[in-house]
């Protein structure tokens, strides 16, 4: 008998990571490796976060908290949702997990039965449908292109809904493609979910404070309240608020499946670190000056990589409204030949021919349920991003 569990099999490790760990290992072994494939700010935790951590280390604040999170956490978080986007929660309509992630799980986990449809709009990140698989459900993919901004359209999403449909599961600004929704987007949308009254909505907003050329985000509450008693709507203080490895995510949803996600994480890693929380509140609550400093950068970088890319050859890349991530078509390379005679058969081999030749390391889009495209970081130091754009220019005027 194996021991290996047979759920288990219809997962696989993400490739976001993967990527991430083979660069290092080459850059471990003395190659030169720009690495833009993970989706991790370059910038610092700002001081005053940082401050509120050392803080709560030396007034002994070290000892478990509620399962959902301090009070005090929970309350910014509401305040945080008000002030953003006028959306109201109730501190019992919150939870705080041990990041991002884990709210996801937390969702799926309490609500899927075996068979259970999650609707998925592709390109997606790569965690989505393997945490609905894990959780028995069945993901959907719905691909949205190039031609609709990488955005589902109400029409796509009607003729995906079908009676076994529980979710749909939307990500704005979104990884891999940086697409953002506005609020008119999400009108038509929203428009049908009204006619589908069995269908929940979640909706990751952990990117909606990185928008450029000013835009305004939006989100489902905020767009069509009826939709509030069956939204889970997400956000976190990783990306925001540069503060990946303090593992804080958190989440507004109706007080019966908070309810049902609290029981959850109570048997699993029951609170989240008292010290991040700390943290967290200090984001959330304090100065929001040092997101503004984030976003001025990392516009300057989208538009240098943007530009760059649209001159190699074989490359077209859209300019996305958010996050910090660009997806590439690579069309124009399919079926072409390095000069040492590998084929570019798909995404994936032109993202390893890309690292073995010029040592740039990317995602390939296929891992976001999206092929012939690959998603690049600018998360990084604009030299970075200029040389590993010369490179990928170099790389691709040399195919042949």
């Amino acid at each position: 008998m194996d021991i290996i569990a047979a759920r288990l099999s219809r997962v696989s490790p993400s490739q976001t990571i993967a990527i991430s760990t083979k660069a290092r290992a080459l850059k471990a072994e003395g190659r030169d490796i720009i690495s833009l494939s993970a989706g991790e700010p370059d910038f610092d935790t700002p001081a005053h976060i940082k401050a509120a951590a050392i803080k709560a280390i030396e007034a002994g604040d070290t000892k478990y908290t509620d399962v959902p999170g301090t009070l005090a956490l929970r309350r910014a978080v509401a305040e945080r949702f008000r002030a953003d986007s006028g959306v109201e929660y109730a501190p019992d309509e919150i939870i705080v997990s041990t990041g991002g992630k884990q709210v996801i799980f937390n969702a799926m986990l309490a609500t899927l039965d075996p068979g259970d449809e999650v609707i998925i709009p592709s390109p997606c990140w790569v965690s989505y449908p393997d945490i609905v698989a894990l959780a028995d459900g069945k993901p959907v993919i719905v691909p949205c292109g190039p031609q609709d901004g990488f955005k589902l359209t109400p029409a796509a999403l009607e003729a995906a809904i079908t009676p076994r449909t529980k979710w749909l599961m939307l990500n704005s600004p979104n990884n891999p493609t940086g697409a953002a929704y506005s609020a008119e987007d999400l009108r038509g949308l929203c428009d049908v979910l009204l006619r589908h009254p069995d269908v929940w909505v979640f909706t990751d907003d952990i990117y909606d404070k990185l928008v450029y050329d000013g835009f305004r985000p939006a989100t489902v509450v905020q767009v069509e309240p009826r939709l509030r008693d069956r939204t889970v709507t997400m956000n976190g203080v990783s990306k925001a608020y540069a503060m990946t490895g303090w593992r804080i995510g958190y989440a507004g949803a109706p007080k019966r499946l908070i309810t049902a996600m609290n029981t959850l994480q109570s048997q699993s890693t029951s609170s989240t670190s008292s010290i991040s929380q700390a943290a967290a509140l200090a984001a959330v609550s304090g100065p929001q000056d040092s997101i503004d400093m984030m976003v001025t950068a990392y516009q300057e970088r989208r538009d240098l990589v943007v530009s760059m890319l649209n001159q190699a050859s074989g490359l077209t890349c859209m300019r996305p409204e958010g996050a910090f991530y660009v997806f590439p078509s690579l069309e124009g390379c399919i079926g072409k030949t390095t000069d040492t005679g590998v084929t570019i058969t798909d995404d994936e081999a032109f993202v390893t021919a890309l690292l073995d030749a010029q040592g740039v390391a990317a995602v390939h889009g296929s891992a976001f349920m999206f092929p012939g495209h690959f998603r690049i970081s600018y998360a990084t130091d604009t030299e970075s991003l200029r040389e590993a754009c010369a490179r990928i220019q170099r790389f691709c005027a040399g195919l042949r």
